[in-house]
Formats: C-alpha cells, sequence, structure tokens
C-alpha cells in the first residue's frame, strides 16, 4: 500500500475534494457492505429470516450510540487536527490526536460493560417483543466484544483522512469489510450459528481493522504520530474535542432516539414485519446517503484546513461544491426511490408480506429526500469550522424538536397509524434541513466576507 498525501496548500480545492473524497467514498461503500451484509444474510436464514432482521434491527439503537460516543471524539479532535496542521502547529495536532485516542480507549471500555449487563433490559425497551428478542440478544451480547475495536478503527481514521492519507483511510474500511464479507456466510451458514455467526464476523472485522489503523499511526509514514504506550490524555483539548465532537454526537444519538421511537411505535401499530420494515428502510438509506456522505467527509478536512489558514475565497468555493453536489446526488435518489422501489427491498427479503407493506413505506420516508442535501452541507460547513453550538442545535432541531414528537403524534391522526410513524422523516427533512442551510448562508458567509484573505489556491 502506497501512502500517498494529499497536500491540501496546493491545488485547487475541487481537486483537493474528489483526492480525498474519492478514496472516502470507495471507504463510505466498503463500510456501507461492512454494516449491511449482515443484514442481507440475516434476512435470507431460512424459516425465520424475516424475524431474525426485525431482532437485528431492534439492536441497532445502542449500535447508534457506540457510534455517537465514536464520532465524538473522532469527528470531534480530526477537524481540530485540520485547523492546527493548518496553522503549521503539529505539536498541538498530534496531542489532539493523542487525546481523541485516549477518550476512545476509555468509553468503549465502558459502553461494554454497561451494554453487557443491562442488555436485556435495553432491548425490552426498544421495543422488543417476545419473538424478537432472542435474536436481538444473541446478536448484541457478541457484537459488545468488539466495541473497543469499533470505536479505535472508527474513530481514529479520520485523523488519517485530516493528515492527507485517503487511501490509506480507505485500506482500513477495505480489511474490516472484506474480512466481515468474507466471514459472514461462514459464520452463518457454515457453522449453522445463524445471528450469532453474523456478530462474531462483525467482531473479527472490527479486531482486524482497529490493529491496522494503529499500525500506520504508529508507524513512520504518519506525520502526525499515535503514542499509545504513554500518557496521552491532554486535558486542556478534552473539552475542544468534545464540544466540536458534539455536533457528531448529538446527530447520532439523535438517530438512536428516532430508531426507538419508530419501534416502538410501529410495534405498537403494525407489529414485528413493520419493525424488520424499517429496519430494511435504514438499510436503504445507509446505502443511498454513501455517496454524498463521502463528499461531505471528504470536504471536511479542506474547509477545516482552509479556514486555519485563513484562505476564506477557498472555504466558499468548498461549500459551493458540497451543495451542489449533494442536490443533484439527492434528487436522482428520489427518482430512483420512485421508480423502482422493490429492487431496493428485495436486496434483504423476497417476502410477499413484507414488500405489500415496505413499498408504500419506502416512497413515504423518501419523500422530499432531496431537501437532506442541505442539512448535509449545513451540517458540514458548521462541523468543519468549529461551529459547534449551531451544528448543535440543527442536529437537534431536525431529529428531537421534529421527527421525534411527530413519530409520536402522527400514528394517532386521522387513524394514519404505523404510516404516521413514515410520514415524520420527509416533514423533518423539508423543515429541518431548509432552516440549517439558510442559517448557514446568513450566518457564515458574510462572516467568511468580512475577514481579511491571507491569499491562496485558485
Amino acid at each position: 500500500m502506497q501512502a500517498k498525501q494529499v497536500d491540501f496548500s496546493r491545488g485547487s480545492v475541487t481537486q483537493n475534494i474528489i483526492r480525498v473524497a474519492a478514496p472516502m467514498l470507495v471507504a463510505q461503500i466498503l463500510n456501507l457492505m461492512y454494516n449491511i451484509v449482515d443484514r442481507i444474510y440475516i434476512g435470507r436464514i431460512p424459516g425465520e429470516g424475516l424475524l431474525a432482521l426485525g431482532g437485528v434491527g431492534l439492536c441497532f439503537p445502542f449500535i447508534s450510540l457506540i457510534t455517537a460516543f465514536t464520532n465524538l471524539y473522532g469527528a470531534g479532535g480530526a477537524p481540530l487536527c485540520s485547523i492546527e496542521r493548518g496553522r503549521g502547529n503539529q505539536e498541538e495536532a498530534e496531542k489532539i490526536m493523542n487525546t481523541s485516542f485516549c477518550l476512545l480507549i476509555i468509553t468503549g471500555g465502558i459502553l461494554t460493560v454497561l451494554g453487557s449487563v443491562f442488555c436485556r433490559p435495553i432491548l425490552a425497551l426498544f421495543g422488543a417483543s417476545d419473538t424478537s428478542l432472542p435474536y436481538a440478544l444473541s446478536y448484541m451480547r457478541i457484537y459488545l466484544a468488539g466495541t473497543v475495536f469499533s470505536m479505535v478503527a472508527l474513530g481514529m481514521n479520520p485523523f488519517i483522512n485530516s493528515q492527507g492519507f485517503a487511501n490509506v483511510g480507505m485500506t482500513t474500511i477495505f480489511l474490516g469489510a472484506a474480512a466481515n464479507i468474507v466471514l459472514d456466510p461462514v459464520f452463518i451458514f457454515g457453522f449453522g450459528l445463524g445471528v450469532q455467526g453474523a456478530a462474531w464476523a462483525t467482531v473479527c472485522s472490527q479486531v482486524l481493522s482497529a490493529v491496522f489503523v494503529l499500525r500506520f499511526l504508529t508507524g513512520g509514514r504518519a506525520e502526525l504520530r499515535l503514542q499509545p504506550k504513554k500518557p496521552a490524555l491532554h486535558k486542556k483539548y478534552v473539552s475542544d474535542i468534545i464540544g466540536l465532537g458534539s455536533a457528531s454526537f448529538v446527530m447520532q444519538c439523535t438517530n438512536s432516539l428516532v430508531q426507538i421511537a419508530c419501534n416502538r411505535m410501529l410495534g405498537a401499530f403494525g407489529g414485528d414485519v413493520y419493525i424488520s420494515t424499517m429496519t430494511i428502510i435504514n438499510s436503504v438509506r445507509h446505502i443511498l446517503d454513501t455517496p454524498v456522505l463521502a463528499i461531505a467527509d471528504g470536504a471536511s478536512p479542506v474547509l477545516s484546513y482552509n479556514y486555519g489558514a485563513k484562505r476564506y475565497g477557498n472555504v466558499k468555493k468548498v461549500i459551493r461544491f458540497i451543495t451542489l453536489t449533494a442536490l443533484a446526488y439527492t434528487a436522482v435518489v428520489w427518482v430512483l426511490i420512485l421508480l423502482l422501489p422493490e429492487m431496493f427491498i428485495r436486496i434483504f427479503n423476497n417476502d410477499g408480506s413484507l414488500l405489500t407493506v415496505a413499498v408504500p413505506a419506502l416512497h413515504i420516508y423518501f419523500f422530499a429526500f432531496v431537501f437532506q442535501a442541505l442539512q448535509y452541507s449545513g451540517q458540514t460547513v458548521f462541523k468543519s469550522l468549529n461551529k459547534k453550538k449551531q451544528a448543535i442545535f440543527f442536529s437537534l432541531l431536525r431529529k428531537v424538536v421534529i421527527v421525534v414528537p411527530l413519530t409520536f403524534l402522527l400514528p394517532y391522526v386521522g387513524n394514519l397509524g404505523a404510516k404516521g410513524v413514515f410520514i415524520a422523516e420527509p416533514v423533518s427533512n423539508v423543515l429541518g434541513g431548509s432552516a440549517c442551510f439558510l442559517a448557514m448562508i446568513f450566518m457564515v458567509l458574510p462572516e467568511l466576507s468580512g475577514k481579511k484573505e491571507s491569499g491562496g489556491q485558485h
């Protein structure tokens, strides 16, 4: 593997975004396969695939919570690293990275213990029924064993990307995804472990990815060096990392909250088949989100670096690029969902009763999906420029203020029932996405125009 570094101080911002985003897109697709392959195989377990799929879906809120803490330290520390690199402060950037690593290890250990002890009541709270609970428990108890490895792999990978080593970051995900794809059928069908086999395959893959990340960041090719054997918790950076990472943390926590709300209401108004439907819809959402998230993630270090280097004209160019790209992509996705809904559903399961429920649900859920592009653009800018208050506010606005209340209220309006749960998402896209984007336009652009430019790229 060649660790080729992208120099953010040279070339056009568009070229730099593409250089970072292209391998990150591959990494995102691989990461997607890492997560989705489990569900594809689980959905095809003979005689119990549909119910097992719903059981695993009940684990998503806790998995989202693990991801939330991973993003708290990874997404919180990496932009600060990029800003310090833009200022030429390599030592400070390295201290930030080491602090994030220490926080990931401590938190991962705590989540493993708490999750293992309280697994059953947690899943019951999430809406598990007597029939789905055994599947959820079988998956969750094993998945928790890989928590620390998962958090290290996914939480430290942004620090590889923030140094311009996008190809290395891609390789991190590739190794885990490839291992998971190979091991899933072996453990699930070959060894006859079913849902437990999927969990074991995931844990093995997480270990492999974590080892690779640590080897690179402690090796000679990295510009910023990780020091896992020395005390690395620099207290003065903890609040800054958590402050900036809070936006991504809140976003993932609210995702978890939304999943809990959806599962409970769907269980009450539709039963296990509706919970399985939501599991599939979330999986389709992950598939279709991947390219636009790669663009946003690729743009983030470029935004942060140029902002730290006081190249504000370049920051505006990046904002324009990610906005137009996200709008074009989400519009195409919207059309595909309208025309080919069954194609996406059949990836996971061919059950006739599922298709009857899932096709109209998918149409409703993705209605007005193009407005989500505005949320992606606004949130990326706020996070990358260290506007943590705004990033947190708009995460809370869309999910906590809009989606969760509507999820609980709409099923009772006009006998909408389970359909009301799916309607909550497009409403939040229109209201939350528009508010986030407009706030970014009226708050960030005037600030950039009013600052003195240091000169830079074209």
